[in-house]
């Protein structure tokens, strides 16, 4: 998304920090949610994440590792392509590592109401 936005940079540079069958589990009830695996399914993903949010800043992040298992507190700040409602939110991920590669990534959110809400796009009825 930093690179210009849906559709503008490659996927090719992320490539090599991920395994090629791995795994990233959104929660089904964000516009980007469900699992994506292999590198096509994250470059689709990440070219879903450029087309809901216009921007998405990790301001600040705290990281605990133990053997192949790193857990990551993130704080984002966002702004939805939709709505162009800004909001700052926290994700806790746990990230699994193999072989020097990340294998599997679960990302956990304290509202993913509010996330859903934020990048809705109105309704005519709204």
């Amino acid at each position: 998304m930093a690179a210009g936005g849906p559709g503008e940079a490659s996927f090719d540079l992320l490539a090599p920090f991920f395994a090629q069958d791995v795994e990233l589990h959104q929660a089904d009830a964000l516009p980007y949610g469900g699992t994506w695996r292999g590198h096509d399914g994250l470059a689709r993903f990440f070219l879903r994440m450029g087309e809901v949010w216009e921007s998405f800043d990790m301001v600040e992040q705290e990281f605990l590792a133990t053997g192949e298992t790193a857990v990551v507190l993130t704080q984002v700040r966002a702004r939805a392509r939709a709505t162009g409602r800004e909001l700052g939110f926290p994700i806790l991920q746990t990230i699994t590592v193999k072989d020097g590669r990340i294998t599997e990534v679960r990302p956990f959110y304290w509202d993913t109401r509010a996330i859903a809400d934020a990048c809705a796009a109105p309704t005519p009825s709204d």
